[in-house]
């Protein structure tokens, strides 16, 4: 009997506001910037690659090299794919 396996894509499950929110903010806590940049990607890739490409107006070639692994986007990239997805960066103090 041979096994088939399907990748697993995160993407596939982030399907609400709440789920997306839990996600970057987990990711957000890494001390690895890898992990919040790609988990941007993934909620990118979630809701529409070409649609976040035409909000933000990048190319879509240029937001998947931008939010891949070892990229390095510029804080102002970063901010942008926020914003066009709906989400925005909230500082709070760690001493509470």
């Amino acid at each position: 009997m041979k096994t088939t396996c399907t990748p697993f894509d995160i993407a596939d499950y982030l399907d609400n506001e709440e789920v997306i929110e839990g996600y970057l903010s987990a990711a957000a806590e890494s001390e690895n910037p890898d992990v919040f940049i790609s988990a941007i990607g993934d909620v990118a890739k979630a809701r529409g690659m070409t649609e976040i490409a035409k909000e933000t107006g990048l190319g879509r070639e240029s937001l998947y090299k931008a939010l891949r692994l070892g990229s390095h986007p510029r804080f102002e990239t970063i901010r942008t794919v926020l914003h066009a997805l709906g989400v925005k960066i909230v500082v709070k103090s760690n001493q509470a």
